[in-house]
């Protein structure tokens, strides 16, 4: 991967962030500093698993990479505020 190919995946990881966060029902009990980190985290893995089963390069957008980029998303986000919650009873 490329540098121009990390920056774009960074700033893709932004928007997956809060479009994870959307995703999940309810409320979160965790910052937004931590939705970004985790949109990037899931864009970042979602980049590798799309490039693992052939679907990242696609003509026009990428909706599998994306869909998983927000499932993945969601899954930290969900994950991350159950153990504030946690922490917090």
């Amino acid at each position: 991967m490329e540098i121009t190919g990390l920056i774009s995946a960074l700033v893709i990881g932004v928007l997956v962030g809060g479009l994870g966060r959307l995703v999940v029902p309810g409320r979160q009990k965790i910052s937004m500093l931590m939705t970004l980190l985790v949109g990037v985290a899931a864009a970042l893995v979602g980049t590798f698993a799309a490039s693992a089963i052939g679907v990242a390069d696609t003509s026009g957008v990428d909706w599998i990479e994306l869909a998983l980029q927000v499932g993945l998303a969601a899954v930290g986000v969900t994950a991350l505020a159950r153990k504030r919650s946690r922490q917090h009873q």
